[in-house]
């Protein structure tokens, strides 16, 4: 019999373990999975053998030790665990990583062979010293103590405070010695497999001491003798109670990896076992006279010989899952959970014919539930190589029925990595177990193709491509059966009419990509389609559109490479991808260039299919058209291109237009004087209509509608070409300026011709600065040109007011562009000669810009998911990118220096509200003004909290601080206090000063107030208590001598009255008192303001900052609600030339530049050090940040 040792009745397992998450309940449609072997029990009542067991009897040899143990004084073993005084060898092979591990194993079977206690001992302690113990198991303690009692000791060895955890350490030796750690116990049991694990000593002394290891409290050895050594890139650090450092939960399993090479053994003997019977049976079948029955009895007593071992092994893998598996499986560590169901996905797959049994399978089913993504990664791989080969998926019939909707529901996992890992899991069930899925669950998987995370649509579009569109390949057939891909472009379009779900092709074109690409670059069959006429097998409106839309987003996927918006990026192709993205556009343009001027003919009228083909011509290689003598084809498209402008007013046909014209008057292509020819042929004809039109227009007293529809259709047509096109030379700008000059003067101009009128100015503006030389600019030109621009900035100016809100939102767009690009840095890096030209905002109209951000960006919406469930939701998700599009042009102001910094108080007090919808922005919009001026920086952020306040006063009246606006603006308070955290020594001087302006705002005087009652301002001080964690102990000190100082100046002597009223004094006191519960004073542990008529000691300034007296305020006491210019003339940040030319609002903030530390002398003695105050410091032992610069106080 095998000896088990064991301090616990192995049968009363039912209860939960050290370690375990407590008994937990199956979901309830697994009962028909608990009728197995076990009786559907998590904890097997089937007996272990326990007891202690006695000496143990080797063979009659001498002891040869390759590690000396450390004695007592009289020379015997002590009885207690002791630190080892030599490392052991095991594990300073393993460490060194010099010895072949073949090596290694031979040695130590060597010493097993000769002295098997010895030899058993070295590789318990060699277990023991990977889980950071530096005990060691003794004979003493082997031969007279329980498992339990070692294990106890062995704890005792553990040093709370040690980091030499090796199993937690990550660097590469450590990385390297857990893989050794891990194949050395593999090759153990490997090499033993024979002989020695039959020996009824070492594998079941050994498990034993296992199943003792994994119901110890201490974590680290459930850790080493459950999990071992790789590393998952889920692993986060954890620490256990005893070791310091626990090992993170990429550890190799003993237990497991014991296991695992038991289950390769019991397959090896599985594998003789078949051998011999097939052996037994051919000798068998001899004649009498062929037979030889030496070798039948022979191959019998090999029979019942591998039989024995077969059970004997059985009855280990038993053992170790009954004691091991079963109790942490339920760990309360998910990554000991993960491993579990990791290694029971391998031991159904290696040795299916034990463990693909429901008994087994329903862990897996339950585990499916838990909490945590990584168990359910696990689980869903472990599935994964079950269902990936058809004669396991066929056994699983049972858990496929009861575990089926968990599996489906699961596409939808909030872990998308597990999510993915489930849809591939269905497609391979979809592959090898075809009837399981019915048309209900593969509809829950469909959706999915049009996610924004690329591995998880790429994962579905497999699956659609299996299911939907090709389900003959997926049944195992060839994928050139089908050279017609007719069937399968109308099954793809009949799937992407009937889903209702998007209206996008190139997502659906992203997620086949992988799949199905070589069927959607069949560009033959997909034009053949479009061109079709016949009414029996042409496609009907709906399905050429689509059709049309699939076509244009698979040229743009070969051609480029990239996912549509809003998925990852793709990563960067390489030089074979880049020279097949290169050939597969030469290939489509010869498909399609003869193709292209019929489908442009035969869908011109329609500006949703002729947008999408036009966007096609962008991706050709317009050089063909040249060198392919294909010239024809080239003057053909242009003539459908300009039928096209002149039949169309919707704006994304005509930006198509555009775009591609533009393209056909490239420079550098041969035959560019044909798309010369056409636009100046389409800009002779707008520019002359609208000059007609004008002149009608300035001469009539009103326009009806049918002329205002065709001016509007005029001037829309002339400002799209005018974005990619310089029709400078059509001298637009006098007509439109007349135009718009009518519409300020008379307000008779309809707003659909206003806005196009607008933006021709702004793109005129754009191309004469474009245009301008380097160097020697003509003086007329440069007058002229600054002429333009300030008729365009009054003209626009004056629509700020405009009646309609379009026209304001567009007049808004092109005054912040004109004064971002003519902005200071348009005069520097050797341009200083344009510098008349540079636009410097007045008062006025910094005002009005603030003040229009918060008439149309700052009102109050919907919420999320009142814009999810609001029915026209796509318009207010276009309006809500809109208002992102106008405040970041505002805030790109403040960043390149157009505006000053204090005008961004206006942005920044809306940070919290409208989080959700500016957040990124606004926060993105701190972190770059800070890198301009930290002072004025945070002296903006005290304004922004001090217009809430002035703005919740005038609402509220005097009990604001009662209503639920309040504690907004302390939590707005509150994040901006996190900017502080970070870099408190640079950020010290800064919240000084927010904590002293502060203070003087909480307490100003309002004319007309009684002398006792507090000041109207005085709750501000609990919105400053968020500052105060980051304030360094000496300047809490100091900040509060200097609120005692400010009490005293604008109160005098306080009159007694409700404590209540001075609550929000009370909070900031205590807000500034010392965290270890030290007082500075009985006047400041929380107490309310009391009459003191006795002189308080001053402040004495250092002597290097003489102008350390608090200085006012250079912002008025009650700070204007919304316009930027009435808050005094704040000094003006400096700007850096490499700042301003570092890019735009939405750069990373990794390219932060970073301002020198500030750096003074120490503190001199005696501030902040006298009195009761200082001798309170000195007895709890601070020096009260000695050294670091106070800053100016």
């Amino acid at each position: 019999m095998v000896p088990w040792r064991s301090s616990r009745t192995q049968g009363s397992s039912s209860g939960s373990t050290p370690g375990s998450m407590g008994p937990s309940s199956p979901p309830s449609d697994t009962s028909a999975l608990s009728s197995g072997d076990d009786s559907g029990s998590d904890f097997e009542a089937t007996a272990r053998p326990c007891g202690k067991r006695g000496r143990q009897q080797g063979p009659d040899q001498s002891h040869v030790r390759k590690c000396p143990r450390m004695t007592e004084p009289n020379g015997g073993c002590s009885s207690a665990s002791t630190v080892n005084p030599e490392p052991n060898t095991l594990f300073e092979a393993i460490k060194s990583a010099k010895i072949a591990m073949e090596t290694v194993v031979v040695d130590w079977l060597e010493t097993y062979k000769r002295d098997r206690e010895t030899g058993f001992l070295e590789l318990i302690n060699f277990i023991v010293c990977s889980c950071g113990c530096q005990g060691v198991v003794t004979p003493q303690m082997f031969r007279d103590l329980q498992n339990s009692e070692i294990i106890q000791q062995l704890t005792e060895q553990f040093k709370e405070d040690s980091s030499e955890y090796p199993l937690s350490l990550n660097t590469r030796p450590w990385r390297r010695f857990r893989d050794g750690f891990c194949e050395l116990l593999t090759a153990v049991v490997q090499r033993c497999q024979y002989s020695i694990i039959y020996d009824e000593f070492l594998m079941g002394s050994l498990i034993s001491f296992l199943i003792s290891l994994t119901d110890s409290q201490v974590r680290a050895f459930r850790h080493t003798s459950t999990l071992a050594g790789r590393q998952h890139p889920w692993v986060a650090p954890l620490r256990h109670p005893m070791a310091g450092v626990l090992a993170p939960t990429s550890t190799v399993v003993v237990a497991m990896k014991v296991m695992s090479a038991l289950v390769k053994v019991a397959l090896g003997v599985s594998v003789q076992q078949e051998n011999n019977l097939r052996q037994y049976e051919a000798e068998r079948s001899k004649g009498p006279g062929r037979r030889a029955t030496e070798k039948l009895e022979a191959l019998m007593v090999k029979r019942r010989e591998l039989r024995e071992q077969q059970e004997e092994i059985e009855n280990m893998m038993n053992a170790i899952f009954k004691g091991v598996f079963v109790h942490r499986y339920r760990d309360v560590v998910p990554d000991i959970r993960a491993i579990c169901m990791e290694e029971l996905g391998t031991w159904m797959k290696t040795y299916a014919a034990s463990f693909l049994t429901d008994s087994y399978l329903k862990y897996i089913g339950w585990t499916l539930y838990d909490k945590q993504g990584e168990v359910r990664l696990q689980c869903v791989k472990a599935l994964q190589g079950l269902y990936g080969h058809r004669d396991t998926a066929a056994n699983m019939e049972l858990f496929t029925r009861r575990f089926k909707t968990r599996m489906v529901s699961m596409v939808l996992d909030k872990e998308l990595s597990v999510a993915v890992e489930v849809v591939k899991l269905l497609t391979l069930m979809l592959e090898n177990m075809g009837e399981a899925l019915t048309d209900e669950d593969c509809q829950s998987v469909y959706p999915i193709v049009f996610v924004a995370n690329r591995p998880l649509a790429a994962a579905a579009g497999i699956f659609l491509y299996r299911r939907l569109l090709d389900p003959q390949q997926g049944a195992g057939m060839d994928a050139s059966y089908d050279r017609d891909n007719r069937a399968f472009f109308q099954v793809l379009l009949t799937f992407f009419i009937e889903i209702e779900l998007h209206e996008h092709a190139a997502y659906l074109v992203d997620s086949l990509w992988d799949c199905a690409g070589p069927r959607l670059r069949d560009w033959e069959t997909i034009s053949a389609l479009l061109l079709e006429e016949s009414p029996a097998e042409g496609l009907g409106d709906q399905q050429e559109k689509a059709l049309v839309e699939i076509l244009a987003a698979s040229v743009v996927q070969a051609t480029e490479g990239q996912p549509p918006v809003g998925r990852e990026p793709a990563k960067k192709p390489s030089s074979r991808e880049r020279k097949a993205q290169m050939e597969e556009r030469i290939r489509l343009t010869h498909c399609l260039i003869p193709a292209l001027p019929k489908l442009l003919g035969k869908f011109s009228a329609d500006a949703d299919k002729a947008a999408p083909l036009l966007e096609v011509l962008c991706c050709f290689d317009l050089s063909i058209y040249c060198t392919g003598r294909l010239e024809k084809y080239l003057v053909l498209v242009l003539e459908q291109l300009e039928e096209v402008v002149q039949k169309h007013t919707e704006q994304t046909v005509l930006e198509a237009a555009s775009r591609a014209l533009h393209a056909l008057c490239d420079p550098e292509l041969a035959l560019q004087r044909h798309g010369d020819r056409v636009r100046s042929r389409l800009a002779d004809q707008l520019a002359d209509k609208f000059n007609q039109e004008v002149t009608e227009m300035l001469q009539a007293l009103s326009l009806d509608d049918e002329e205002a529809y065709s001016m509007a259709a005029t001037l829309k047509r002339i400002s799209i070409l005018f974005n990619a096109h310089d029709l400078t030379r059509w001298q637009l700008f006098d007509p439109c300026t007349q135009l718009l000059q009518r519409a300020v003067d008379t307000g008779e101009v309809p707003p659909q011709v206003l806005v196009p009128t607008i933006t021709c100015l702004y793109f005129h503006i754009l191309w004469e600065v474009s245009s301008l030389p380097t160097t020697d600019v003509p003086e007329e030109q440069l007058q002229s040109l600054k002429t333009k621009v300030i008729t365009t900035c009054s003209l626009s100016h004056s629509c700020l007011s405009d009646v309609d809100s379009g026209v304001r939102e567009q007049a808004f767009r092109v005054l912040s562009d004109l004064l971002l690009v003519l902005g200071p840095q348009l005069a520097e890096d050797g341009r200083e000669e344009l510098a008349p030209l540079v636009l410097r905002p007045d008062a006025e109209l910094q005002s009005q810009l603030a003040a229009f951000l918060m008439d149309h960006v700052f009102y109050p919406t919907c919420n999320q998911e009142e814009l999810l469930a609001t029915e026209n939701s796509e318009s207010r998700i276009e309006e809500l990118h809109q208002r992102r599009v106008l405040l970041a042009g505002f805030c790109k102001l403040i960043i390149y220096g157009v505006l000053e910094l204090s005008a961004a108080s206006d942005v920044f007090k809306h940070y919290t509200k409208f989080y959700s919808d500016y957040g990124d922005i606004i926060k993105e919009t701190l972190s770059l003004t800070r890198q301009i001026d930290r002072q004025e920086w945070a002296r903006t952020l005290l304004l922004s909290l001090q217009q809430l306040m002035t703005e919740l006063l005038h609402q509220e009246g005097p009990n604001f601080r009662m209503t639920e606006a309040f504690p907004d603006i302390r939590d707005l308070a509150r994040r901006f206090s996190l900017f502080f955290s970070l870099h408190k020594l640079r950020s010290r001087p800064l919240l000084v000063n927010i904590h002293k302006e502060g203070i003087l705002f909480a307490f100003q005087k309002i004319p007309g107030l009684e002398p006792e009652l507090p000041p109207l301002n005085l709750p501000f001080l609990e919105v400053l208590s968020e500052f105060s964690p980051w304030v360094l102990g000496p300047d809490k000190a100091l900040l509060l001598t200097y609120l005692d100082k400010v009490t005293q100046e604008q109160l005098g002597v306080l009159a007694p009255g409700d404590t209540g009223q001075w609550q929000s004094l009370v909070t900031y006191r205590n807000s500034l008192q010392p965290q270890d519960g030290g007082g500075t004073g009985a006047s400041s542990r929380g107490a309310a303001p009391t009459p003191h008529p006795t002189k308080r000691r001053r402040l004495e300034a250092p002597p290097q900052a003489p102008d350390s007296s608090p200085r006012p305020s250079t912002h008025p006491s009650s700070p204007a609600l919304t316009s930027t210019m009435l808050r005094g003339d704040p000094r003006p940040p400096q700007l850096s030339p490499r700042l301003l030319l570092s890019g735009s609002i939405l750069s990373s903030p990794q390219q932060q530049l970073h301002d020198p530390a500030v750096q003074s002398g120490p503190p001199p003695e005696g501030v902040g050090r006298g009195g009761a105050r200082g001798r309170a410091e000195r007895r709890r032992g601070g020096r009260g940040g000695q050294g670091l610069p106070l800053g100016r106080l």
